[in-house]
């Protein structure tokens, strides 16, 4: 995929007359998953609730007849690393479309509703996150095919989830009377924001308030008729950014000073809560937007004694825990009710109460220029990964692994020079306009300003060990001067 030429700029397809369109948004950072989510690798993209990722997990809901390919609306930062795992999954001919800023949801689904509509305006789109659980996949398709009818009927249409609990991290909606001629489908009343404790029992025991999950089905017509009544400024600034867009490989970039100017707003606030054509389905689905490690605490396989333990974990005298490790050998002891999460680089211990708050450790990490808040050790990059393995006065250590086919930059440094290390693979390095085969247990030296690349001409992945040596050692001191990958 990272390989194909860049195509010219064109409409989306919506498939088949009448196929279903998966609008899948990606575009946010879970700080309540820290340290595993994190900004530059965000919780949707790990396998948090199976052995697929939770973006894996979300398109493939949208595949079958009925389905036309998906289009992905997503960080650019992380258009790589989506355009792997949907290939991973085997989902062919989605769209990825980047905004070059985060914008909420409002801005990025009028993207997606304004491209299908080049096309056929009267198709069905089904919008969802990429970062939600349903547990109860085999009640979802009867939901989305009474949403769908209403839809193709003009209205706009929520799923809103029946409650289980007392829950004050969610939004409410409160369901109307049911819709003549639409079985399951009712008028929406009200939406609700999240709630206090006591409020949230009272609205959870109504028989008539559910939880907003944020998904919605509609054509992309409605919704840009909508938008243009509700919330004009945003549709404008986002047909802007359409019509200004280019595509780069298999990416779609939308225009980056239009899509800037449009409202950081919600689709809930700038359309929903304001049409008189908004609909919901309440739904059973064993759904959860999994925001944070109380959340998926209660959506995992537990043990006999409620813990949840994955990794290198040993738990004694410990109930009702989630434990994770993703790194060293984890052993906790006499806790109840904790939440214990241990990468390489940084350790959250907290009570399942306050989960929530996890958010505020971030922000407090990020304010005091702390790497560890928006990023892994290990960097993932459209051509493999790299991780710091040791760094010093004036000398850094790390591990690089390119795949096959792959290659970096061709690029100069200022302020350092670097000496490589192949361990596994083969490394065909180029260095001052020459080529070199470096295989296993050799190395090769690139002094201060060299032009080099290196790419893997193999069919393993290629593994080396970098040492950096210099004045100046951020990632920031690279000059590219080609890159198969269109970066800046």
């Amino acid at each position: 995929m990272l390989d194909r030429p860049a195509a010219s700029v064109a409409p989306l397809q919506a498939g088949r007359s009448g196929a279903i369109v998966p609008v899948i948004l990606s575009g946010g950072s879970g700080s309540r998953l820290w340290p595993v989510s994190r900004a530059s690798f965000p919780k949707q993209l790990w396998p948090l609730i199976s052995d697929r990722t939770m973006l894996q997990e979300t398109a493939l809901r949208g595949v079958g007849p009925d389905f036309a390919p998906p289009v992905i609306v997503c960080n650019q930062e992380h258009r790589f690393l989506i355009a792997e795992q949907l290939r991973e999954a085997g989902i062919e001919g989605a769209r990825i479309v980047l905004e070059p800023v985060g914008r909420n949801s409002g801005p990025a689904v009028a993207a997606a509703a304004l491209l299908v509509a080049e096309t056929t305006p009267d198709a069905v789109l089904w919008m969802m996150a990429a970062d939600s659980a349903i547990r109860r996949p085999e009640a979802l398709a009867d939901s989305v095919a009474m949403a769908v009818e209403a839809a193709r009927g003009g209205r706009l249409v929520t799923f809103g989830m029946k409650p289980v609990r007392a829950e004050t991290g969610y939004g409410y909606i409160e369901a109307g009377e049911p819709l003549e001629g639409l079985p399951g489908v009712r008028a929406l009343a009200a939406f609700i924001e999240k709630p206090d404790a006591a409020t949230a029992a009272t609205l959870a025991g109504s028989g008539r308030h559910l939880w907003n999950s944020g998904m919605y089905v509609f054509t992309a017509q409605t919704l840009l008729d909508e938008m243009q009544a509700h919330a004009p400024d945003v549709l404008a600034a986002v047909r802007r950014a359409v019509e200004g867009r280019q595509t780069d490989l298999d990416f779609i970039r939308l225009e980056p000073d239009a899509f800037a100017a449009a409202p950081d707003i919600s689709i809930d606030y700038a359309v929903a809560e304001r049409t008189a054509r908004a609909a919901v389905v309440p739904a059973d689905l064993g759904w959860s937007d999994v925001g944070s490690w109380d959340a998926l605490w209660d959506i995992s396989p537990k043990d006999a004694t409620g813990n949840v333990s994955i990794g290198d974990v040993f738990l004694e005298h410990t109930t009702n825990c989630y434990v994770r490790s993703d790194g060293i050998v984890t052993a906790v002891t006499g806790l109840a009710d904790a939440v214990v999460v241990v990468t390489e680089d940084a350790v959250l211990v907290t009570h399942r109460d306050r989960a929530q708050d996890v958010k505020r450790v971030v922000d407090r990490l990020r304010k005091a220029g702390r790497h560890e808040a928006v990023a892994h050790n290990r960097c993932y990059r459209p051509w493999g990964f790299y991780e710091s393995l040791i760094q010093g006065d004036r000398f850094q250590v790390k591990r690089i692994v390119v795949m096959p086919g792959q290659r970096l930059s061709l690029q100069r440094h200022y302020h350092r020079a670097e000496h490589w290390v192949v361990v596994a693979g083969v490394a065909m390095v180029t260095r001052d306009g020459e080529q070199v085969m470096v295989r296993e247990n050799e190395s090769i030296y690139l002094p201060l300003g060299c032009v080099h690349r290196m790419e893997n001409p193999g069919r393993i992945p290629l593994t080396l060990i970098e040492v950096q040596s210099g004045a100046y050692l951020g990632e920031d001191d690279i000059v590219r001067l080609e890159d198969t990958y269109n970066r800046a």
